[in-house]
């Protein structure tokens, strides 16, 4: 595989860490291009409020500190602008927000984090990403 696009649309702590985890392992284990955009709540990840305030919800709800605790002792930075720094690092991940997204969710080049990629549209991912990619995910 030499190319992975993925869609992430949850904004809970707990389900961003899975797609966040798949892109860094495959890009700086395996060398993969990976390309994700952020659909709904998760256009608010690319935002240091919206990176700073995730938390469990759900059944799990309350338990962010133990699995914060967790994912440190797996060797793994568990906050999210560190995992996001650290994807950028790779040179080989790229973050986009969908630009439908950003306009409900108040994302904009005033509050996008340094490491996004940029607002997109969601027609020209799936055109020159998705469709193009070797493996295909969505969250």
């Amino acid at each position: 595989m030499k190319t992975m696009a993925i869609v992430v649309r949850d904004a809970s702590y707990d389900k961003i860490l899975t797609p966040l985890v798949f892109a860094y392992l495959a890009s700086e284990t395996d060398g993969v291009q990976v390309d994700i955009l952020f659909v709904n709540w998760a256009a608010q990840v690319l935002t240091e409020k919206g990176a700073a305030e995730l938390v469990i919800e759900g059944r799990h709800a309350g338990k962010d500190a133990w699995l914060k605790d967790q994912v440190a002792a797996a060797g793994l930075p568990s906050d999210v602008m560190q995992i996001l720094r650290a994807l950028k690092a790779t040179g080989l991940v790229n973050l986009y927000v969908c630009s439908l997204a950003a306009r409900i969710f108040v994302v904009d080049d005033g509050n996008i984090i340094p490491e996004a990629d940029g607002i997109v549209g969601a027609s020209w991912f799936l055109n020159e990403k998705l469709a193009l990619a070797d493996h295909c995910q969505y969250f």
